[in-house]
Formats: structure tokens, C-alpha cells, sequence
């Protein structure tokens, strides 16, 4: 159990950190079976800040990492994310992206 209350769970030999990004998978490989889904990846970094040097040190660039990111059967393009609990950063993180990637169609599950 994490600090969240969701558990880990394996599908497929892939850890997903809760049951409800797990179940959104299932639900995307039976899209894909149907043909409504054309492809779909896991854990897609976005860069939203590069690193940079500062006073001598390099400070690490900042990423989002979107759950799954998936092309449907008409071309379109979706970044999902599954969330159970939205944390400050992952509010922040969000707001970045979408001032960063104006033209992304970004989902929430």
C-alpha cells in the first residue's frame, strides 16, 4: 500500500501503480482488439522545463510523465492520465504541460 491507498498491480508482466491505471490498460487493449484503438504507449515523458546550469551546478529538467498515451483508429492522439488523488505537483505538472503543449488533447480518467 502506498501513501495514496492504491496498491501496485501486474498485468501482463507491467507494474502499474493502482488498480485503476491496470484496468484502464485492459480497457485499451480490448479498444485496440475492437480497432477503435490503434496503438497506445506507457509512461510518455514531456519535457516541461530542460536542465540548465546554475552557479556552477546543473539543476535536473522537469518532466511530466503521462500514464499512457494513445492514437485512436481515426488518427487523433490522446494523453491520459489516471488519477485517483491530484497532488499539488501533479496539478502544477499538469498546468505546465498544457501551457507548454498548447495542442495536446489532454484526458483525465
Amino acid at each position: 500500500m502506498t501513501k495514496y491507498n492504491n496498491r501496485k498491480v501486474v498485468i501482463d508482466g507491467i507494474t502499474f501503480d493502482s488498480q485503476k491505471e491496470g484496468n484502464f490498460y485492459c480497457e485499451l487493449k480490448m479498444l485496440r482488439m475492437a480497432g477503435e484503438v490503434k496503438e497506445f504507449s506507457l509512461q510518455v515523458p514531456y519535457e516541461l522545463q530542460p536542465k540548465f546550469k546554475c552557479a556552477g551546478k546543473t539543476i535536473r529538467a522537469i518532466k511530466y510523465v503521462a500514464d499512457f498515451v494513445v492514437t485512436y483508429a481515426d488518427g487523433s492522439t490522446a494523453v491520459i492520465d489516471t488519477k485517483g488523488y491530484k497532488t499539488k505537483e501533479y496539478l502544477l505538472k499538469k498546468k505546465i504541460l498544457l501551457y507548454r503543449y498548447p495542442d495536446i488533447n489532454f484526458k483525465e480518467i
